[in-house]
């Protein structure tokens, strides 16, 4: 197999952070050796996660077995995912805030016809359904856990307790028509295909404070690990929260 050199398009701090944080793994442990140092596993992970790149050219790419690229991603992506923020920790966060805005996304993944509950009807193929939470900048807050696509996102925000921990901290919050009737804390713009008057305007001026949130969604999506998943519906909860940590250290 050819191998040839390659870069990833993150800064060194985010390396160094997964860096030390697998260091500081491996001395919890009491590890020894391992086959590649902490940077270079970290390296590695970064490479999988933010440009999607397979086992196998990872393997040939760092020269080791496809098991131990597993077994390196399996437990990097596991360390990071327990550092990312929960709902609560994102709504003290939030209380700084003028507002919030939340909108919610489907992380396509490989299932076949016959996963129904994975199908979503609006984007008409398979994936996750999760929630997304952003700051009036458009950056990235919090992300929840993964949901069959076939959940809507109402059904999806209630779920994981978004607009009641919203209203909770009388939090105000700008979401799209899919989360009519979430609740009083969030915002939706009103509903009608031939608005005229005052009515036309709230939903313009609405639209210019919520498409702000797709900035955050994009933010995500440039990992490219979540473009197609390929693993199990039940590890994509973890990944996701891996790639939020990465994230927010870059802030």
């Amino acid at each position: 197999m050819l191998v040839y050199p390659s870069a990833i398009d993150l800064s060194s701090r985010t390396l160094r952070r997964l860096s030390g944080l697998l260091a500081g793994h491996r001395r919890r442990i009491g590890s020894r050796w391992r086959r590649l140092s902490c940077g270079r596993q970290a390296l590695l992970v970064l490479a999988h996660l933010r440009c999607g790149d397979t086992y196998s050219r990872l393997a040939a790419g760092f020269q080791v077995g496809i098991a131990t690229v597993y077994r390196y991603i399996r437990k990097a992506v596991g360390l990071l995912a327990t550092l990312a923020p929960t709902l609560e920790q994102a709504v003290h966060t939030i209380r700084g805030k003028a507002y919030v805005i939340l909108d919610g996304t489907l992380l396509p993944i490989d299932r076949v016809a016959a996963d129904r509950p994975y199908y979503s009807g609006k984007k008409k193929h398979h994936g996750m359904n999760v929630q997304v939470l952003a700051d009036p900048a458009g950056r990235l807050l919090w992300v929840s856990d993964a949901l069959p696509g076939a959940v809507h996102d109402l059904t999806a925000a209630r779920t994981h307790g978004i607009p009641a921990a919203l209203a909770a901290d009388g939090i105000k919050c700008w979401a799209d028509k899919a989360y009519q009737g979430a609740g009083p804390a969030v915002r939706v713009p009103i509903r009608g295909k031939h608005l005229r008057g005052w009515r036309r305007r709230h939903n313009r001026d609405h639209t210019k404070i919520r498409s702000l949130g797709e900035r955050a969604i994009a933010t995500l999506k440039c990992w490219r690990v979540l473009r197609k998943l390929r693993c199990s519906t039940t590890r994509i909860t973890t990944v996701v929260r891996a790639i939020v940590t990465l994230e927010l250290t870059s802030y």
